[in-house]
């Protein structure tokens, strides 16, 4: 089994740049909750990458576009999904636009993976 993060952005230097100057500008806005819990202006939120290093699972992290281009498939963004020998929403967009902080989403992924023990 295996968890994918996948984001309400696309990939790119170009669409990078978009996004730092929108995460910026118009934080409200802003349309991807996963990438503000996850990463701070530049680079990945240091408290997320700790635990991302501390699990033993699987994760793959993809933005909409390398998402569907990889499984041909199509969700409301930001998505998490647990990948077995399908594909399944585990957090639904609506869920990761709730979270407050990035506490609630470590929370979510612990409950996760706490269940699939």
């Amino acid at each position: 089994m295996s968890i994918i993060f996948v984001y309400n952005a696309d990939s790119g230097p170009l669409n990078g740049l978009f996004d730092i100057g929108h995460k910026i500008l118009s934080p409200s806005t802003y349309s991807c909750n996963l990438c503000k819990l996850t990463f701070d202006t530049l680079t990945e939120n240091r408290k997320w990458r700790e635990f991302r290093e501390s699990v033993t699972i699987e994760m793959e992290f993809l933005h909409r576009d390398e998402f569907e281009k990889k499984y041909d498939l199509q969700f409301d963004y930001p998505v998490v999904l647990r990948k077995n020998n399908n594909i399944e929403v585990i957090l639904p967009k609506e869920e990761i636009d709730r979270f407050e902080n990035l506490d609630d989403l470590i929370a979510a992924v612990r409950r996760i993976l706490m269940a699939d023990d």
